[in-house]
């Protein structure tokens, strides 16, 4: 197959005639070497605008998404294990004690997390999740870019434009507040590269293995995406095909490329897709509530609580979580990119866009369209494709996420016809470049990033950065943190971190199967494990700040569940009710703790052994 920029329609002509024109017409001149560097060191700049507060203070965490932040902290040292301890790399038994997490059904990200291994070991986990959240925003923009310019278009100037929303729209910088597997979508244009290269005539066995490389690059950083990708491209080439008979010369190359690509990644990613759906730990879907999350249809012309003209008033009521801002545009981009497909409708390629566009949006809608934070009754075509195998894993109002990119090539596209009619038409260059200049503002003005919110931690407590557990965790033992680590409290993370893992946690923060007799439907995925007497009892205090009636039942369901988790001590550090949790812990089990390194200490070793 060619290229899309090949039917971008250009007063009448094409942008260029094929990729190998696009990329001859973008070799790098002296003057254009210093175009590239500019434009990266401007993603740079972006990337550590974002991030910067996360960079300025040591102590300070994402503050809208502070377990999520923990739990790849936890990801980043589990990388750093495989690497020097040879620990295996698709399931660990250092969280969820005894059970262990399977890590291929969570966010392992093991593509980033082994070659960042040396920045973990160095520095540390908090270090090499800033590396990793700031650098994967600013190699998406650069990978955009390169695309853009040698591939797609061949200029500089729109390839920044359309990169650079790519790798900063609001969807992305909502998903910087703890998601750096969900920004960093570098792969993304590689794959895209790397398909449009499948209908080279002769060279079909060397493009489908390097196709099928970046493919299992994505796997491990985020399967997700690599889904929503490979529907894009399904499309697009799809729409090409039919659209453009002089393609179809190029058909039986493209088609054995992409089945050596397929082969080859299937037959790399198949044991590690085995643990993910069938080996330890593995669930069948998400639970209802979570394909529940959709896209509010009024948040399309809303502001993001991290754009300039945005705010969390602006965007209460419209998502899930500050995280989860997938389909905010603003009035004026929306406005804009429906006058932009008008204005490029004879472009097949630019009609495909419009059209993938759509029908993300309309799923992310989920099985009930809402609009102001209202349901509407009217049901969406989600309803009927939730239960499916793969999709009853993907969360719908992430199908807005797979807008902006469609956006940011709309916008390159677009750029680059007002750049040709600038040329085509001398007298009115001033004119053209003073409208397409204001209209561009006021379209991408609002949204321009502002700075992740940060909060304050408390530094990990000297009991866990000493050492002072290791005695306790002797013989396979676990150790117990108060309250238990969840959804909400995943700070236990980030301390087992710092031991690079070494501290084995009693439950966690992960998505692993409802094992429960009554879970409907069965091994639907749990965030957490599912509760038990005792993890229940104390999230009660945790959220309520009381401890519950404690009875000589309750007593003794306690050793059980301690026994359950081998537990060898039970540690409590600065929390907002600790001397709640402290008399709970004590009237349950009848042993006083100490105070020792900045934390409660229960040795509960006689009960356990």
């Amino acid at each position: 197959m060619t290229t899309p920029e090949s039917d971008v329609p250009s007063d009448g002509s094409a942008v260029a005639s094929s990729a190998q024109g696009a990329a001859g017409d973008a070799r790098p001149s002296r003057r254009g070497k210093w175009a590239d560097l500019a434009a990266v060191l401007s993603f740079v700049v972006l990337g550590f605008w974002v991030t910067g507060r996360l960079w300025l203070d040591p102590s300070s965490d994402v503050r809208d998404n502070q377990s999520d932040q923990s739990q790849f902290e936890w990801m980043m040292a589990h990388g750093a294990r495989v690497v020097t301890r040879f620990a295996y790399p698709f399931h660990s038994d250092q969280m969820n004690v005894p059970d262990g997490v399977n890590l291929m059904a969570n966010t392992s990200v093991l593509s980033v997390s082994l070659p960042l291994a040396p920045i973990t070991l160095l520095l540390g986990p908090r270090a090499t999740f800033l590396v990793f959240l700031t650098a994967g925003m600013i190699a998406t923009a650069t990978a955009w870019y390169f695309l853009l310019s040698r591939v797609l278009i061949g200029a500089r100037g729109p390839a920044w434009l359309g990169a650079g929303f790519c790798a900063f729209a609001p969807a992305m910088v909502s998903h910087a507040n703890g998601h750096p597997n969900i920004v960093s979508q570098f792969v993304v244009p590689l794959i895209i590269w790397r398909t449009l290269r499948l209908g080279e005539p002769g060279r079909w066995l060397r493009n489908g293995v390097l196709l099928a490389l970046v493919i299992v690059w994505q796997a491990f950083l985020n399967l997700e995406i690599l889904l929503m990708t490979a529907i894009g491209l399904g499309v697009v080439v799809g729409v090409l095909a039919l659209g453009r008979p002089e393609l179809r010369s190029r058909i039986r190359p493209f088609l054995a490329g992409l089945a050596v690509a397929a082969g080859l990644a299937g037959l790399l990613l198949a044991y590690p897709l085995y643990v993910q759906f069938f080996g330890p730990g593995a669930y069948s879907g998400l639970s209802r509530l979570i394909r529940g999350y959709s896209s509010d249809l009024a948040s399309f012309v809303a502001y993001s609580r991290e754009s300039l003209a945005g705010s969390p008033r602006t965007a209460a009521g419209l998502a899930k979580n500050p995280t989860e801002e997938n389909s905010f545009f603003g009035w004026a981009l929306v406005v804009l990119v429906i006058a932009l497909v008008w204005w490029m409708r004879r472009s097949v390629v630019v009609l495909a866009l419009a059209g993938l566009g759509l029908l993300f949006a309309v799923l992310s809608l989920g099985r009930e369209v809402r609009f102001d934070n209202r349901g509407t009754g009217v049901p969406g075509p989600w309803a009927a494709l939730e239960n499916l195998p793969i999709l009853h894993s993907v969360v719908p109002t992430r199908w807005a996420l797979a807008i902006t990119p469609i956006v940011g090539l709309l916008l390159a596209f677009g750029a680059q016809r007002a750049r040709e009619l600038a040329r085509s038409h001398p007298a009115a260059r001033g004119q053209i470049r003073f409208v397409t200049a204001t209209v561009l503002v006021m379209a991408l003005l609002p949204i321009v990033p502002t700075p992740l919110p940060v909060a304050r931690l408390d530094p990990v407590p000297t009991f866990v950065t000493s050492g002072a557990w290791r005695p306790y965790v002797a013989g396979g033992r676990s150790v117990v943190t108060l309250p238990l680590p969840d959804t909400t409290y995943a700070e236990p993370l980030r301390w087992s971190a710092e031991t690079r893992l070494d501290m084995p946690l009693a439950r966690g923060y992960f998505l692993g199967p409802d094992t429960r007799p009554n879970a409907d439907p069965p091994k639907v995925a749990l965030f957490g494990a599912p509760p038990r007497p005792t993890s229940s009892f104390f999230s009660t205090i945790r959220r309520t700040g009381a401890v519950p009636p404690i009875t000589p039942q309750g007593r003794v369901r306690a050793v059980d569940d301690l026994r359950f988790w081998r537990a060898g001590v039970v540690i409590l550090g600065p929390h907002e009710h600790e001397a709640a949790l402290r008399r709970g812990m004590t009237e349950l089990t009848g042993i006083q703790p100490a105070f020792t390194g900045g934390m409660w200490v229960w040795d509960v070793r006689s009960l356990t052994d």
